[in-house]
This record gives C-alpha cells, sequence and structure tokens, in this order.
C-alpha cells in the first residue's frame, strides 16, 4: 500500500510568506506563492510523496465562528498574503496535486477526514502540518503527525511524550489550555501541565471529577482547578467542540488512488510561472501528466 501526504496548504503558505523573500510581478506579490511552489515540489522530489491532498482554508471564516464570536477570522491578515490565497490553490493545481478548498469547514477538518478514512487504507498516513488540534488523528504510527518545517514527526507515543495525553484526549486539553492561534481562550488557572496530568488520568471533561480531593494524581492548586472548571464548565465544553476536528466532511476523494501524483499540468504549469515571473522551478518538476 502506499504512503498518503495529507498537508495543510494554508499553513505552508503561511510558511512561505514569513520565511520566503518578497517578490513582485506586475506590481502584485507572488513571493508566498513561490515559496509555496519550492516546499510542494520538495515533498514529491526530496520526499517521494506518491499520494497527496492539499486542504486550504478558501475562506478564514468557519461554521465554528457561529458558535464563538472570539474564533480566530481573517482580520489582521496582510493583505499580501491574502492576495495570494487563491494563487496558492492554482499553484498546488498546476503541479498536479489534489487540492481541497474549504469553506464552511477549516483545512484541519478535511485533513482530520481523510486521516480517519485511509488510516487503514494507506501504509501510513503523514499529516504534514505542525498544528496542535491535528495530534487527534494520530493513530498509533500509521497516522502521524509530521512538522516538515522541523523535520519532526509524532505517532501516539510521541504525542503522549509532547502534550501529556493520548490523541483522543486533545480537543478537552485544548478546551482547558486554549488554543491563541485559533482563538480559544481555554479556563483561567489551567495550564499545559495541569491540564496533561488531570487528563492523562480521567481522559476527558466529565470525567474528571467535580472534588479535587478524588483526582487521584498530584496538581498543584487543584482546588482552584476544579472550581475554575465547574464555574465555567459550558465555556470548557465550548472550547472543547470547537478544538474537535470533524471527520465527517463531504465531497471528498473516497479512492486512494484519485489521491495518486500523476505529473504537472504543462500548460497551466507554464502559466502560473508567467504569473510567479518565475520559471526555473518547470525544470524541477518531476512528471508531467499524459507523458
Amino acid at each position: 500500500m502506499p504512503s498518503l501526504h495529507l498537508v495543510d496548504g494554508t499553513y505552508e503558505l503561511f510558511r512561505a510568506f514569513y520565511g520566503a523573500p518578497s517578490a513582485r510581478v506586475d506590481g502584485r506579490e507572488v513571493g508566498a506563492a513561490r515559496g509555496l511552489v519550492s516546499t510542494l515540489l520538495g515533498l514529491v522530489t526530496r520526499e517521494g510523496a506518491s499520494h497527496v491532498a492539499v486542504a486550504f482554508d478558501t475562506v478564514i471564516e468557519s461554521f465554528r465562528n457561529g458558535l464563538f464570536a472570539g474564533y480566530k477570522t481573517g482580520a489582521g491578515i496582510d493583505p499580501a498574503l491574502a492576495a495570494q490565497f487563491s494563487l496558492a490553490e492554482e499553484v498546488a493545481e498546476a503541479l498536479g496535486l489534489v487540492v481541497l478548498r474549504m469553506i464552511d469547514v477549516e483545512a484541519d477538518d478535511a485533513l482530520a477526514t481523510l486521516a480517519a478514512r485511509f488510516a487503514q487504507r494507506a501504509d501510513r498516513v503523514w499529516i504534514c502540518s505542525p498544528d496542535k488540534d491535528l495530534a487527534q488523528c494520530v493513530r498509533g504510527d500509521r497516522v502521524v503527525l509530521h512538522d516538515r518545517r522541523r523535520g519532526r514527526t509524532l505517532d501516539e507515543t510521541g504525542v503522549r511524550e509532547k502534550f501529556g495525553v493520548g490523541p483522543a484526549s486533545i480537543p478537552d486539553w485544548l478546551g482547558l489550555v486554549g488554543d491563541a492561534s485559533d482563538g480559544i481562550p481555554g479556563l483561567p488557572r489551567w495550564g499545559e501541565r495541569s491540564a496533561a496530568a488531570v487528563l492523562a488520568r480521567w481522559n476527558h471533561l466529565e470525567g474528571i471529577p467535580r472534588d479535587p480531593a478524588a483526582w487521584e494524581v498530584p496538581v498543584r492548586g487543584a482546588a482552584a482547578l476544579a472550581e475554575s472548571l465547574h464555574a465555567r464548565w459550558d465555556d470548557a465544553v465550548l472550547f472543547r467542540t470547537l478544538a474537535t476536528l470533524r471527520q465527517d466532511v463531504p465531497a471528498l476523494p473516497e479512492d486512494l488512488e484519485a489521491l495518486a501524483f500523476r505529473g504537472a499540468d504543462r500548460e497551466r504549469a507554464e502559466q502560473i510561472a508567467e504569473r510567479l515571473g518565475e520559471r526555473r522551478w518547470l525544470a524541477r518538476v518531476p512528471a508531467w501528466r499524459g507523458r
């Protein structure tokens, strides 16, 4: 069975924007799109990915914004970056990769859905992102979280070592601790260590005894933590809901072979190269579709 690489395209575009040199063509900033070309080509050349899906947040807002007003929005995104979102999707498609454009749900939901779908049908599923919430998708050593920038891979054992809890408890952990990148504030007093200690024993919010004397784990300030949890119980459940990735996103590929890399589209790649003002990368394309 082949391995499957599921790529957080939005993250890769942000990474390219802040890591690649600025470049303008006809007055338009294209530096991040150029950087995306390089990193996606590296995925299929240096890293040897044979089956790939790249998910993008075509619209930053999702159904979660209707659940919590403080959830992340597109506000504050550099206009020069925002202007390259659609170009980034075109870049990935021109390279011959399957592109998933997310509107009502997030790119992470698409990755979570495909990770669950192909967990037993691929040799290994590589979720290419450093996002903490995606750690909930890890399953043994078959579905792993891979940070391409740092070259670090977390299997289930690695998730427990990093976060102090197993993948199934990651949404609960984020509900308590919060996730600033997604606008999830978490609960007062709860930190990473205290949340990990309690959830390592009780797994989910509902399992945590109301009386801290029954927690069976040593936690500093347990009484105050218990008070915070039960005073803000509805918030904790809501924040966990926000951090829980969907695994039922519709209209995604059902067949692993539909995600096979079969070469870049020469005509579209030539057009993209013109828009990027950069042609050297065309020589790095490992295969052209139909050849």
